[in-house]
């Protein structure tokens, strides 16, 4: 052990000016040293590591764009079914709209046939009662032409008439009465 030690003690007496040769001063070489153990770390350690990370790494992105596909496959169905329920809501409101327009004219029409017909019989009841009015009247002025007649037939009467004529008016219209009523038993 001691002459490989000495053989790497004489090669630090060597001289660098013009020479290549080791440096066997640890501090001093430092940074060599940890660039040849990494080298080789990562030499060896390339199949081992650097290949299981990258693996994982590979694995959990395939599985990540696997996820992703599978939700926006889920989202695209979704969507359709969306979009279906839309189409199917469209198309009812479209009926109801088209129904309720019908609905709303068929009920304009039962209105205004309606309106005719209370105009119709609004109509007869104001001519019955136009007639019924008209039938009043023309009873009221016979009663007051008739009463008017009376009270001048009464007048001329009361005027003209003495108690002889009187007492023989009376006597004929008792023998009138009696006739008829001879004849109607």
């Amino acid at each position: 052990m001691k002459n490989v030690t000495d053989s790497f003690l004489s090669l630090g007496y060597w001289s660098s000016a013009g020479s290549f040769g080791f440096n066997t001063d640890i501090l001093a070489t430092n940074l060599i040293n940890l660039s040849v153990v990494f080298g080789v770390l990562i030499f060896f350690g390339k199949g081992v590591c650097v290949n299981d990370l990258l693996d994982n790494r590979k694995q959990r992105i395939l599985k990540t764009i696997q996820n992703s596909e599978e939700l926006r496959g889920g989202a695209v169905e979704q969507l359709e079914k969306a979009r279906a329920r839309l189409r199917k809501v469209e198309m009812e409101a479209e009926q109801f709209r088209v129904n309720g327009y019908s609905d709303i004219e068929r009920e304009k029409l039962n209105l205004i046939n309606s309106t005719y017909k209370t105009l119709e019989q609004l109509e007869i009841y104001k001519n019955e009662t136009i007639h019924f009015e008209q039938q009043r009247a023309i009873n009221q002025v016979r009663q007051r032409v008739f009463q008017q007649a009376l009270q001048g037939a009464l007048g001329t009467l009361n005027s003209s008439l003495n108690n002889e004529l009187h007492l023989r008016t009376i006597n004929a219209n008792i023998g009138m009465f009696g006739t008829l009523k001879e004849i109607t038993d």
